[in-house]
């Protein structure tokens, strides 16, 4: 199993940062591991003081969700009230945040963390991440969601009406 390291969280932190300084924007940046707790954020100078908790609640929706937060907006469109109780959960330490620029760092096939992007537009926000991860090497293809509803099957099995379990494909 790999592990996003605070070095590599840097240099995803310092890569965004500079991208976004490119376009003109002042963004937050937070990197979180596979469980969505916080590597690193930063700060920068002129962004928004809010910036860095919106940062930080888009990681942990990508790494938690195991998608990135644009993926989940149907299902989180679909189904408000669940999205909503996701963030009352005893072990959420974060709002879930089905938007643009909540990516899932993915390396060799595996899910090793997140990364939000907070202070610009929301397609600003996901071009940032986008472009950065891909520069950075890291993969943006995941299995597609059936229906807009959670993971699981896109063609469920006859008698199978719920979501993938652990071991099933998602």
């Amino acid at each position: 199993m790999s592990s996003l390291t605070l070095a590599a969280a840097e240099e995803i932190i310092e890569a965004a940062t500079e991208r976004a300084r490119a376009v003109g924007k002042a963004v937050s940046v937070a990197v979180v591991d596979a469980g969505g707790f916080p590597i690193a954020i930063r700060r920068p100078d002129g962004a928004r003081p809010l910036t860095p908790d919106i940062a930080r609640a888009k990681a942990y929706t990508a790494a938690v969700m195991q998608r990135p937060g644009k993926m989940l907006k149907k299902w989180q469109e679909s189904q408000p009230v669940f999205f909503a109780q996701l963030s009352q959960l005893p072990g959420a330490a974060m709002p879930i945040m089905a938007t643009e620029g909540s990516v899932t760092i993915k390396k060799d096939g595996e899910i090793i963390g997140g990364l939000g992007i907070a202070g610009g537009t929301a397609d600003e926000d996901q071009t940032i991440a986008d472009e950065v991860l891909a520069a950075l090497g890291y993969e943006l293809e995941f299995a597609a969601w059936g229906g807009g509803g959670p993971p699981g099957r896109a063609e469920p099995r006859v008698g199978d009406g719920g979501p993938a379990g652990p071991g099933k494909d998602a």
